[in-house]
This record gives C-alpha cells, structure tokens and sequence, in this order.
C-alpha cells in the first residue's frame, strides 16, 4: 500500500487584483476585483513505504503549496490525497503523531526560548514518555553537534544553527513521514553533508518515507533515487533521476588535461562517447580524463525549457 496517494491535486488562491494610482485604490474600497491563482493544477502521483523522493522546481512552481496540503496545513481546492490513509486536511491526532515538515525558511520554535524548552513543548504535545523522549533528544543533539546551540534562545542563532535545532525538535517524535522544505539552507557545506547522512540513516533505521525540497542539488542526487519535477503547479516529470537526465540531457562531458597543460571540454551524444573517447586518446598524450553526465542543475533547466516550448 502507498503511503502518499494524490490524484488531480488542485490548489487556487483567490487574490485581490487592482491597478496602480490613487483611483484605483479607492474605486477599490467599492468594488474590489478579485483573480484566480492556479498554485497546483492537477498533479498525481504516489510513494511507496522508504522511498526517498526528490521534488524540484523553480520558486513558485507550487513545491511549498503541495507539502502544506500533504501536512494538513492547507485544504486543496480539488482532487484527492491520502497519507498513511488519512485525509490529512481532517488533521486527526493520529496522523500528526506520524508526520513532520521542516521548513528551512519558516521558524517552528518558540522565539525567545532555548530549544530545549521548546522540545518539552513539544514532548508534552505528543505525548512521548520521557526516558524514550531524553534518549532521542540527546541522540538528535549529538548527532549534528548542537549541545551548545539548544541553551541559547532561538531568536540569537543564526538561520544554520536554527535549522540544527529545528531538524532536532521536528523529529523528536519519530515520525514515519517527512516533509523536507529546504532542509539544508543556509547551512555550510560540511552541515549539509551532515543532515544529508542523518536523513539517510533515520530512512534506513526506521523505514521512514521522504520527500525533499531543495535548491541544492548535491541534496537529491545524495538521498534520491526517485525525482517528481513542477513548474507552474504542473507535473512535467516522474522517474529515476537517472532517467532524467537521460530523457532530456543526451549528452556527455569528457573533459581531458593533455600534456601540454591545455584542458579540452567536449560534449558529446551519449551514443557516441566510446568513439570521441578513443579518438581524444589516439590523437592527443592524455594526462587525465573524465567523463561525466551533466549537472542535474542544467538537466533541470531543459526540462523548463522543454515544457515552456509546448503549445498551450
């Protein structure tokens, strides 16, 4: 049985539309005018039990809006979803004990507090016996280094030590789903790779499933198999991200450094990478080479452009 079943999930936000100028703002005061946003347009698709997924887009592509309906935080304008078989806008007690969504951009601790206040707090809300809750929080603690960090108020840490504290506080009630909202941001290289090996051992310990927003591509190509790509509320793509990037990025790099010190960057069809491969060794002395796939950033970007080419 899946754990997250959406089909024709829709989202519309009715927002107030005015023209520029003094007028206009008073003419609004009467007779305000009113426009439909399509944040999600009908997308579908499902996630087994452990699976890992990556879902990337743009800003604004509707990645954020499907997670708050996925959360409960938001009810959807169609469609239908199912997480864990709760419809989660009822927000049933039950389901809020087995999901969590981390937000890197949004704070969930108490503002003026220490975390470890607000991780009472939050022991108190779900009701966790306090010798399972302490070996959990001291586990979270240690593992990405916060002992000092969660003495101090949250409101004097920065936006990487507060995504620490908030990754440990969100996950305090070991939930069996997780909603990653840029989990990494504003973190430095070696956090990141940090929270990266916490989200894969807390996948492989507890069989959680995940799906991870990020800009940081480093981030999905670590934890994903598995990519789902939106733009403009619409689902342009479901696969391996290997297949992703065979789909829309044909081509390979084979960069060479040769003996004279010249470095040669070639792109090549994928088909032809044995041939161009051997033509570069025969013709040149060869110090080094490699040869890569292309960014997922740039296979990201073809996709965008492919769609922005269709018809509407």
């Amino acid at each position: 049985m899946a754990v997250v079943e959406v089909e024709g999930l829709t989202k519309v936000f009715r927002v107030p539309e005015r023209e520029a100028g003094m007028r206009a703002a008073t003419r609004g005061l009467f007779r305000r005018q009113w426009r439909d946003v399509r944040a999600v347009d009908g997308i579908s698709f499902t996630i087994e039990p452990g699976e890992v997924v990556g879902f990337l887009g743009p800003n604004g592509a509707g990645k954020t809006t499907t997670l708050k309906m996925l959360s409960g935080l938001l009810y959807p304008s169609g469609g239908e979803l199912r997480v864990l078989g709760y419809v989660p806008s009822r927000r049933e007690r039950e389901y809020l004990r087995r999901m969590t969504l981390v937000m890197g951009n949004r704070n969930q601790l108490q503002w003026d507090l220490p975390a470890l206040d607000s991780f009472e707090l939050n022991r108190a809300i779900y009701r966790l016996q306090r010798e399972d809750f302490a070996r959990t929080r001291d586990e979270l603690i240690e593992l990405l280094d916060v002992g000092d960090l969660v003495r101090k108020p949250v409101r004097q840490l920065s936006l990487g030590e507060r995504m620490k504290v908030e990754v440990v506080g969100s996950l305090l009630h070991l939930p069996q789903v997780l909603y990653l909202d840029e989990p990494t941001i504003g973190l430095d290289v070696t956090m990141q790779k940090r929270i990266r090996a916490f989200v894969a051992d807390y996948n492989a310990r507890f069989g959680a499933t995940v799906l991870l927003t990020s800009h940081y591509m480093a981030d999905v190509e670590a934890l994903c198999r598995r990519v789902l790509v939106i733009h403009h509320g619409r689902l342009l793509f479901d696969g391996d991200l290997a297949a992703l990037t065979h789909r829309f990025a044909p081509h390979k790099t084979i960069e060479a450094v040769l003996a004279d010190g010249e470095t040669v960057r070639l792109s090549v069809p994928k088909e032809e990478t044995s041939a161009a491969t051997a033509r570069l060794l025969a013709e040149h002395e060869v110090l080094d080479l490699t040869v890569e796939d292309p960014p997922i950033e740039d296979v990201i970007e073809q996709v965008f452009a492919a769609e922005a080419e269709v018809p509407a």
